[in-house]
């Protein structure tokens, strides 16, 4: 119990303290599996955006493989392969991670586009669910 001198204050400081992280406390518990989780989630994240990654370079080679090289189709076709190889290298180098990084910046960097592009995408997806 508490000493004579010490005030009710000091006693539910304590009281406060020990209930904020110190001992066995449920909600630190709690805190530090939701960080274990999102610690997992973002590598499987990771993970799947650089098999991603993977499977967009090799649609790429497939693409370079099979398409028409003569002409306007060879052309196309190369660009496209010329995409998909960047996008796939650029997943698998930086993840899922490092992409919602460049987002943050972009968006950061351009706040009026991106709050349209929100506002567009928010738009259009409304049309599609909206109930006739």
């Amino acid at each position: 119990m508490a000493s004579p001198n010490t005030t009710k204050n000091q006693t539910e400081a304590r009281t406060f303290g020990t209930q904020t992280g110190q001992g066995d406390n449920p909600q630190h518990d709690l805190m530090e599996k939701a960080k274990g989780a999102a610690a997992t989630a973002g590598q499987k994240a990771d993970a799947a955006a650089s098999a991603v990654g993977e499977g967009m370079t090799s649609l790429a080679h497939t693409i370079r493989e099979k398409a028409p090289h003569t002409a306007m189709l060879g052309s196309a076709s190369s660009q496209v392969a010329s995409g998909l190889e960047s996008g796939g290298h650029y997943l698998q180098r930086e993840g899922f991670q490092g992409m919602m990084h460049d987002l943050t910046q972009l968006i950061r960097s351009n706040p009026i586009p991106a709050l349209l592009v929100g506002v567009g995408i928010g738009f259009l997806l409304a049309q599609t669910t909206r109930r006739h």
